[in-house]
């Protein structure tokens, strides 16, 4: 009997709702409600566990999957989400209602991601990387993840950690960013499975801007101005992208869109908050309402796609030691 293969990415799932959330409880700070945020938190939560399960059960049936997913040049930096996405939830959604717990959880899941990353960035060295192999996922477990944690230990009160998880995400950024810019600038297209992944292109800018927000609070200041003028260029440079992204069918792939775009959105509120133009508030109900319709569309596919048995890939042939033989269709289930 086969189980069903659980890839990597679909722990964007979870990673993207809890990024929606943000955007909301970002919203609540200016007298609107937290209910909504709340909710999509705990479904981010729910979808996080049951994911985790299935994949330590397939995991379990099938031999070396683990290691083969870590070594895998495509997929493995996705593992990445598994990891940070309890930062958030801890941060955002445990800790206003447990403090102590909440900030167990960060701290634990924060060493994590700092092990995961660290484990990562010896292998990328050790391997070596194939350049036309690196694609905007690998801004995921130290940049990703060492903003991500920024947020989280700033929440929780634990501003010298957040300081230091802030200088391991930009200083990532920085390195990783401009390898994956070279590979994005001189080679082809990335394949049709990872062409979504171009739009993690908008998200360090706007993670960082965050990061920064939860350290020293909502105010002007040059920081946040210069990281907000690179993530503006990032965005923008998404609209020449549109072309490939609209003739693309509907696949997992689709929730990198998801915490990009969210953290853009909530980047985008705190400045609205920060500056306070006419009409404002107006302003921060059409961004909230954009990207929850966004997310909430991609969410209402991939329901259908579970629906009608679309989504998962069919279990795998075991791993072997040949990691090569696994790479050219390792993108398929991207």
């Amino acid at each position: 009997m086969t189980t069903p293969r659980i890839p990597l990415n679909l722990f964007g799932i979870p990673f993207g709702l809890a990024g929606l959330a943000g955007a909301w409880l970002t919203l609540a700070e200016s007298g609107g409600s937290a209910v909504v945020g709340d909710v999509l938190l705990a479904a981010s939560a729910a979808v996080w566990i049951l994911l985790v399960v299935l994949y330590l059960l397939h995991g379990l049936a099938e031999t070396g999957r683990f290691v083969g997913d870590l070594l895998d040049p495509i997929a493995s930096p996705f593992a990445s989400l598994a990891l940070i996405t309890p930062v958030l939830l801890g941060a955002e959604g445990l800790y206003p209602h447990a403090a102590t717990a909440g900030r167990v959880v960060v701290d634990v899941f924060i060493a994590l991601v700092v092990l995961l990353a660290a484990w990562f960035t010896g292998q990328w060295m050790y391997g070596p990387l194939e350049f036309t192999k690196l694609h905007p996922g690998y801004f995921l477990p130290s940049v990703a993840g060492g903003l991500v944690a920024s947020i989280g230990a700033a929440d929780v009160g634990q501003p010298h950690l957040a300081e230091a998880m802030f200088g391991l995400g930009v200083v990532c950024w920085l390195v990783i960013g401009s390898m994956i810019l070279a590979r994005l600038f001189f080679q082809p297209l990335l394949p049709t499975p990872l062409v979504p992944t171009y739009a993690i292109e908008v998200a360090p800018a706007a993670v960082a801007t965050l990061a920064y927000f939860a350290l020293r609070g909502d105010q002007l200041a040059e920081v946040p101005a210069f990281l907000t003028g690179y993530g503006v260029l990032m965005v923008l440079a998404q609209v020449r992208l549109l072309p490939v992204f609209v003739r693309l069918r509907f696949m997992p792939s689709f929730w990198a869109f998801t915490f990009s775009w969210a953290a853009v959105a909530t980047a985008g509120l705190h400045w609205l908050d920060v500056l306070h133009p006419a009409g404002y508030v107006g302003y921060e109900y059409v961004v909230i309402s954009l990207i929850t319709v966004f997310i909430g569309a991609i969410g209402v596919r991939t329901v259908v796609a579970v629906a009608r048995g679309q989504l998962l890939p069919a279990s795998a042939p075991p791993v072997t030691p040949a990691i090569e033989e696994r790479l050219e269709g390792s993108a398929a289930h991207v």
